[in-house]
């Protein structure tokens, strides 16, 4: 049953909604009943964000997960989540913080807990920059998913037909993405725009960057797959092996950035976007477990489109946010929501039309 494989998330998602309750209700100088509601609320659009940016992971996950034996599946399942939560839904957003503020691990860390008031005005001052390169990053994975002349499947058909045959185009996705990059600087103030044009730069070179590692190990993959089929025995070795399992928590790793970066959209307080994504993380997870023992990865053709939607609709509000246009938190949130039921309603008429 379903309740089965999602029960230990929802356990989890009643523990992080109490820690958020209780965040909210006795930190900042705000703090009341009120904002527990609002904490409680984020929190949410969080989960529900990061559970609609790594459906594409969980689908991934899943696809290559069912190849293997038990105890890689376990192996990734219990280790490798611990990976994803911990690090980079938890670690990983006080990197950024320290890095954009010039503070270290620890600093930020006593700041978030003991000081949110501070933590969030020495935050805001680098807002822009933050803005730029998760705004770019997010950019990039919506262009190259609507420049893959290899899709088959196209949710608007009439627009994406046409937009794949833009890949052709060499760079054509990091050339829209710069001139974005172009138009936002030119709307933010005069001191700032040199380390905005360098976030937004680095936001493009990590991203080609994790896309180069990724099409290497690929690469690398795939060769191990061609001598699976000279010797059956060499080939399960290596694919259930060490190297099988570091190639998906890179991959996991890669998937995880956008939600990461994108939090920063919807609430700059480091304790909301840990618990939130951390939710968001454990459903992922219970959703890929559920994909490979059930077998439904195709039963639903539009959510991967649906997810790249929403991920470019929040790169877009990243980016006018760091020009200083103030979008709010619900209806950053509800975008994403929006896309994905309507990739679910799509699909289940695509399937009631195949089946006619």
């Amino acid at each position: 049953m379903v309740v089965q494989h999602f029960r230990f998330s929802f356990i989890f998602t009643l523990v992080c909604l109490g820690l958020a309750a209780w965040w909210g209700l006795t930190h900042g100088p705000a703090a009341g009943v009120d904002t527990m509601f609002k904490v409680l609320l984020i929190t949410a659009i969080l989960a529900v964000m990061e559970v609609s940016l790594s459906f594409d992971n969980a689908v991934v996950n899943a696809s290559v997960l069912r190849h293997w034996d038990e105890f890689w599946k376990t192996m990734f399942l219990t280790i490798g989540i611990l990976v994803a939560v911990f690090g980079m839904r938890l670690v990983f957003p006080l990197l950024i913080v320290g890095v954009t503020a010039d503070m270290s691990m620890v600093e930020v860390a006593q700041l978030a807990l003991n000081d949110p008031k501070s933590y969030s005005e020495k935050l805001m001052a680098h807002h822009a920059e933050i803005a730029a390169f998760g705004g770019l990053f997010l950019l990039l994975v919506f262009l190259n998913f609507l420049f893959d002349d290899e899709k088959d499947t196209h949710w608007f058909h009439w627009l994406e037909h046409k937009l794949a045959n833009l890949a052709n185009v060499p760079a054509m996705s990091v050339f829209i993405a710069l001139i974005a990059l172009l138009v936002m600087v030119s709307a933010v103030e005069g001191e700032t725009k040199l380390v905005v044009t360098l976030a937004g730069i680095w936001g493009i070179v990590v991203y080609v960057g994790v896309k180069a590692l990724g099409h290497l190990l690929e690469s690398s993959n795939s060769e191990e797959d061609d001598e699976k089929a000279d010797s059956a025995v060499s080939g399960n070795i290596v694919k259930a092996g060490i190297g099988g399992f570091l190639y998906l928590e890179v991959l996991d790793a890669s998937f995880s950035f956008d939600g990461v970066i994108g939090a920063f959209a919807i609430t700059n307080d480091v304790v909301v976007i840990m618990l939130g994504l951390a939710i968001g993380a454990m459903f992922v997870r219970s959703m890929t477990i559920y994909l490979v023992e059930k077998g439904t990865l195709e039963a639903y053709v539009y959510l991967e489109h649906g997810a790249h939607y929403a991920i470019g609709a929040l790169a877009v509000i990243m980016l006018f946010s760091g020009t200083g246009v103030h979008v709010p938190e619900v209806v950053t949130g509800l975008i994403g929501v929006a896309f994905i039921v309507w990739a679910v309603i799509s699909s289940i008429q695509y399937n009631k039309t195949q089946q006619a």
